[in-house]
């Protein structure tokens, strides 16, 4: 089988990659990639060279492009991973995702429209719990969960999902989608939380927490997602929708204190040290209080589970970070410092 895997040189692409390619010399794996920022080709090393992998450059804004990708690859697969994703990024600048999240998908529906004939096919798309909204002290989202976006680039995930499933319903279109809470892990480009924080308990620089670090999020580590990506596309139901969560719950606050404490125990650095780097910014606007995938569905149909606490990725996590210290550096661009020093250090 050809499976065109879009944004394959992202955190979550590259991940995707690294683990299948290997373990799946049946199919070949075409990576579309735009290679924005947050690309790292670095993070697909292991798998470059392989017989069954390819590389095509290309924006999803650019229809042509996708149109030649098709011709070309003429995959029979599309597993939808491209995307802006960095919440705050979309609040200083949604155009952004207004055009990769939105156009980007609609050019990829209309490319597999026009080269797939009616039933031959799938499309999967990935996408996120923030589109449900944010939750009180209790609940959990469903599947039904009614849609209520708060940011900008959550709403631009709405919209793709709303694209995704009208496609299905007009044209006949062969989908699948999948909600995921948030995810960890190794490639973590490092303006989001958890490398970020990392990164900065190691070098001895404040750690940035939003408010007073109470909103709680499900944590997902990354190779959990990327199996249960690939039960949904080879068991799952066309048409249906799966959450995927890590049923791991954790304030951010104490996110970044059980990372200080990790750091603390696999470096010698002192963890009161770490924690006294903690520094409380003003916090975002529209900043959702709770998310909390309930992953029954795809638990009960398609016999998954995550195989990671939070406590075992993290770790996985953080080592990840201290024996790659090339990756990090080749990440750590001027436009990274920039972005920092804006969202952060001038937010106290």
């Amino acid at each position: 089988m050809k499976i065109l895997v879009t944004g394959g040189a992202g955190f979550i692409g590259a991940n995707f990659l690294n683990h299948l390619v290997p373990k799946h010399p049946e199919h070949t794996f075409v990576n579309l990639d735009k290679l924005t920022y947050a690309a790292n080709l670095a993070s697909l090393e292991p798998v470059a060279k392989a017989d069954n992998y390819r590389l095509a450059v290309i924006d999803l804004v650019d229809f042509d492009g996708v149109d030649r990708a098709f011709a070309e690859h003429e995959p029979e697969l599309v597993i939808h991973f491209a995307a802006e994703s960095h919440v705050d990024r979309s609040i200083s600048g949604p155009r952004a995702f207004i055009k990769s999240n939105i156009e980007g998908t609609f050019n990829l529906l209309e490319a597999c429209r026009k080269h797939w004939e009616p039933g031959q096919g799938l499309f999967h798309h990935v996408s996120t719990d923030e589109v449900y909204g944010s939750l009180g002290d209790e609940g959990m989202f469903v599947e039904t969960t009614r849609y209520d976006p708060s940011s900008p680039y959550s709403a631009s995930k709405a919209a793709s999902d709303h694209l995704v499933r009208a496609y299905a319903r007009t044209f006949g279109l062969r989908t699948r989608i999948t909600n995921c809470s948030n995810n960890y892990g190794p490639l973590q480009f490092p303006e989001k939380l958890i490398p970020l924080m990392v990164l900065n308990a190691l070098e001895g620089k404040p750690l940035p927490v939003y408010g007073e670090g109470l909103n709680v999020r499900d944590w997902l580590y990354v190779i959990d997602h990327c199996e249960a990506i690939w039960k949904v596309v080879h068991e799952g139901e066309d048409g249906q929708t799966y959450n995927i969560g890590g049923n791991n719950e954790v304030r951010n606050i104490d996110v970044v204190k059980e990372i200080c404490a990790v750091v603390a125990e696999q470096t010698g650095k002192s963890r009161g040290e770490l924690e006294g780097l903690i520094t409380y910014v003003k916090d975002r606007p529209g900043h959702d209080l709770r998310y909390a995938i309930d992953a029954t569905k795809l638990r009960t149909e398609l016999h998954w589970e995550p195989t990671e606490t939070f406590s075992t990725g993290l770790r996985k996590t953080i080592r990840w970070y201290l024996d790659h210290p090339t990756w990090v550096q080749q990440v750590r661009t001027g436009e990274y410092r920039k972005w920092i020093e804006k969202n952060y250090d001038n937010r106290g």
